[in-house]
């Protein structure tokens, strides 16, 4: 019986975790946070078997993209997103903020946070994924508009949960756009 060389057994193992590694990778969607089961989603720039994962697995019903037109031409993810909705019949809105922090357009107005508040409350639109280019920031802004005004949890846990979307501590500016919701 020929005997098995270890460097052979190395390469076959090398090749499988690389191959499970690649798989999980393709289901993967970029800083996915649950905010409330089968209502409201964030993310990441979704790409291309993650807009699969995010039909078949959360039954996403409509997209709310937060990126600012001018983060459309950095990559081809815009048009990609465009004909996915448009295939699968998911509602798409584009309600954009900008990605500075320190920028006064980076936190939602009152119109904007009751356009939002408002395709939150239409049945049809449920679930929800609100996504910007990695799922940080602005999304935890809108996931903190929803949690303070539609589902009236108290500040202390709003605070906490969009740190935990955001994946850091709130900055100053954040923190007070966040109060300013209890107002």
């Amino acid at each position: 019986m020929k005997k098995k060389s270890p460097l052979r057994t190395v390469i076959i193992t090398a090749i499988i975790v690389i191959a499970v590694i690649m798989l999980v990778k393709s289901f993967w969607i970029p800083e996915f946070n649950c905010i409330a089961p089968g209502i409201l989603y964030t993310s990441g720039q979704p790409r291309g078997m993650d807009y699969t994962r995010l039909l078949y697995k959360y039954h996403i019903a409509t997209i709310i993209n937060l990126r600012s037109p001018a983060e459309h031409r950095e990559q081809n993810w815009y048009n990609e997103e465009m004909a996915w909705v448009h295939n699968n019949g998911v509602k798409y809105f584009e309600v954009p903020l900008e990605r500075n922090v320190n920028d006064p357009a980076h936190f939602p107005d009152s119109n904007m946070q009751q356009k939002f508040l408002e395709l939150m409350t239409v049945k049809d639109n449920i679930p929800v994924l609100v996504h910007d280019g990695r799922g940080e920031g602005r999304v935890a802004i809108f996931a903190a508009v929803w949690l303070a005004k539609e589902q009236r949890l108290p500040l202390e846990q709003v605070l906490a949960k969009v740190a935990y979307v955001k994946g850091q501590p709130l900055t100053e500016q954040e923190k007070t756009f966040v109060r300013s919701l209890f107002k």
